[in-house]
């Protein structure tokens, strides 16, 4: 892929936040109880399972047929997303996570920067190819947040985390000026 082509750099940098996506998720995802999962901080609220299973149903949606058909399939209920059955359990809601990321990189990786231009809808309203990737970038951003909070909330104390732990960032800092003296040395 030629990094300078800026329709090169786009969907490389895509494929890097989506799978950046995809990996942070399930770094929170491994420090969930079993009763993680379908938690509600109330009654309003959606459950980590309900937010993955609306994930999934939107990427095979978005995804599948992807230039070729509408990005709201006939098929879709948006509504029933929101619902769980009473026997769902945290492996089925992983397997819809997988399959739902299955269908996004089938449907991203192929693509040129060519395609970047290239028109196709979602719910009748035209979008270019690069406009449907933000949008589901920035959907998806959303709903990992949420995941990420929710899972975070749920283990308090004994949260791991994801990124640089609160009162640690001098301390990176210090240690990658020693490493760069290392280097120079």
């Amino acid at each position: 892929m030629n990094m300078h082509d800026p329709g090169a750099a786009f969907l490389a940098e895509a494929l890097r936040t989506f799978r950046g996506y995809k990996s942070r998720t399930e770094a929170a995802f491994a420090q969930l109880g079993p009763e993680d999962w379908f938690r509600l901080i109330d009654p309003e609220a959606n459950s980590i399972a309900i937010i993955v299973k609306h994930m999934a149903g939107n990427m095979r949606s978005r995804w599948t047929d992807f230039l070729t058909s509408d990005g709201e399939k006939p098929d879709r209920d948006r509504d029933n997303e929101f619902v769980l059955d009473s026997s769902t359990t945290p492996e089925q809601v992983k397997e819809w996570w997988n399959k739902g990321w299955q269908l996004v990189f089938a449907a991203v990786e192929p693509l040129t920067a060519d395609d970047l231009t290239k028109k196709i809808t979602i719910r009748g309203q035209e979008h270019s190819v690069m406009e449907a990737i933000s949008r589901q970038m920035t959907h998806y951003a959303e709903h990992v947040g949420q995941i990420i909070l929710l899972a975070k909330h749920f283990r308090g104390a004994e949260w791991k985390s994801l990124s640089i732990p609160k009162g640690q960032s001098k301390m990176l800092g210090v240690k990658a000026e020693l490493t760069n003296r290392a280097r120079r040395a």
